[in-house]
């Protein structure tokens, strides 16, 4: 107590020197300044979505007439309804699996010691080395060949795409987790086990309750891996299956060569494409900033 009263003191006259050699006025218009890049692009996405091609081929930052046309138009040029539901699906369903075995793993691997337990966490953050682009090849000819030997379609599935994504998400949700659970207090398991109560009603009834910023950070990254994936779903889908974002790079691409883009169309289904992640963003603000800045490292 008496090293942290005198610690107290000399972090604020840190944090106040710090202060003193960024005058407020600086900050605010070093703020200012990094607000204006980022909303600038943005609101040019916004207005091109509710102006027309013309209007947004011709240069128009603010639209000179409001139309909604183009939200109505996408759903049937782009076929964005369908990439929606899929990519709602497979993603989801990555975010809910990785994070209910990378919790369940995280909590074996921090609180039991077993042999090869220290190979395990250094694999997880080797596979986050790897680069996606060398294991495309792979595993399509592992698919194609479960498909040939076994008779079982996986390449054009959705199914296939959620194995696919869940070898990726899987390692880093477990990880985001072992990081969150090594800050838990060992005390509150060791109470609740004095009380009679097994590891299966301890990780349900303790660890679940007081993870849940942890699990919301991992499950927000495994959606965005699934969500925002270009390069799997290309190889892994067929026209069927088709993630959004491979609907709307489809759609980009078709209008590169043409007299008059389809300007506002594409700027409305960027933003459509955008409002789940955005959503999903805001309704777990809470506890998206307590599992980024809680946890340990050690």
């Amino acid at each position: 107590m008496a090293f942290s009263a005198k610690a107290a003191p000399e972090r604020r006259r840190a944090t106040a020197g710090i202060a003193v050699l960024v005058p407020v006025w600086l900050r605010t218009v070093i703020i200012v300044v990094i607000l204006v890049i980022i909303a600038l692009p943005m609101m040019f996405v916004v207005f091109g979505s509710v102006n027309s091609d013309l209007g947004v081929a011709s240069g128009e930052y603010f639209p000179s007439s409001f139309t909604l046309v183009n939200y109505a138009k996408i759903w049937t040029t782009v076929g964005l309804a369908n990439g929606m539901v899929n990519s709602l699906i497979v993603a989801g369903s990555t975010a809910v699996v990785a994070t209910a075995i990378a919790t369940v793993s995280a909590y074996v691997l921090v609180r039991f010691t077993f042999l090869g337990r220290g190979t395990v966490l250094r694999s997880l953050l080797i596979l986050q080395s790897i680069p996606g682009t060398l294991l495309v090849l792979p595993l399509f000819v592992v698919f194609s060949s479960f498909t040939t030997y076994v008779g079982i379609q996986v390449i054009g599935t959705r199914w296939g795409l959620f194995v696919t994504y869940l070898t990726f998400a899987l390692p880093f949700a477990t990880w985001v987790m072992v990081t969150y659970l090594r800050g838990l207090p060992r005390e509150l398991e060791e109470a609740a086990r004095m009380d009679g109560a097994s590891n299966v009603r301890i990780v349900r009834q303790v660890i679940l309750p007081l993870s849940w910023p942890g699990i919301v950070v991992a499950g927000i990254f495994s959606f965005l891996l699934g969500w925002n994936d270009v390069l799997f779903a290309s190889v892994m889908t067929n026209s069927d299956t088709q993630t959004v974002s491979i609907a709307l790079n489809l759609f980009s691409a078709s209008q590169a060569g043409g007299s008059l883009p389809l300007y506002g169309q594409l700027m409305a289904a960027s933003l459509i494409c955008a409002a789940p992640v955005v959503i999903l963003y805001l309704c777990l603000q809470r506890w998206l900033v307590g599992g980024l800045t809680a946890g340990s490292v050690k």
